[in-house]
């Protein structure tokens, strides 16, 4: 699954965008009516969740579900 924003919470700082390597968040924003830009999700498939985003977001308004598939382990 890719990341899910909460715009309410997301402040528009962007760290989100600088810190992800697969771009998935690259491309036009978000502009809110009060003029705040905020990072959209443009390449979901590219996300191989290594949670950096979630980890680096200050307002903690990124979140990754993994599908239950990926959750088992390897024997």
């Amino acid at each position: 699954m890719p990341p899910e924003i909460d715009y309410s919470k997301c402040t528009g700082c962007g760290i989100c965008k600088d810190t992800c390597s697969e771009d998935v968040f690259f491309g036009p924003d978000i502009v809110e009516p009060d003029g705040i830009s905020k990072p959209k999700v443009t390449y979901p498939e590219s996300c191989f969740h290594c949670y950096l985003c979630v980890e680096q977001c200050p307002s903690g308004s990124i979140k990754i579900r993994i599908p239950l598939v990926m959750h088992v382990p390897y024997k």
